[in-house]
């Protein structure tokens, strides 16, 4: 997940890009690159690849997302904008996330179990769990 290309694909399949041939149109990413890419995508279960053919051609494969690629949508969107805060040097953001159902805008926040807004870091504490919580570690387990 680390490398550049492999976020971009990820963007890409968000908005409902799934075809090799689209997918390089879109990004601009050199054949051997997006086909290392996306074999990555598919062998960490991120994307499925499905065969497709069009009429009088012969059978191809489009990318679709898997379930554990669509729970990486809100950090793909919290990284949009960080960069639409940061990076978008004229304030106007490349692209704009707009509620199917009402066309308003979409955005990701930050909020606990009773509902609360959080706003950064300074407002949470991070308390170990499971083993380390009972006051286990890795290295002394119970018993």
């Amino acid at each position: 997940m680390g490398e550049k290309w492999s976020l971009l694909v990820l963007r890409e399949a968000f908005l409902g890009v799934r075809r090799f041939a689209d997918l390089q149109r879109a990004l601009g990413a050199p054949k051997a690159v997006l086909t290392d890419r996306l074999n990555s995508l598919v062998a960490q279960d991120l994307l499925a690849r499905v065969p497709y053919r069009d009429e009088g051609a012969r059978q191809r494969h489009e990318y679709r997302l898997t379930e554990r690629g669509r729970d990486l949508y809100p950090a793909v969107v919290a990284l949009m904008q960080w960069g639409d805060r940061w990076l978008a040097g004229d304030g106007v953001p490349p692209l704009t996330l707009e509620h199917r159902g009402c066309g308003e805008p979409v955005s990701l926040g930050l909020r606990c179990a009773a509902g609360h807004d959080v706003g950064g870091p300074r407002e949470v504490v991070a308390t170990p769990s499971g083993r380390e919580r009972a006051g286990e570690t890795a290295d002394t387990p119970a018993g």
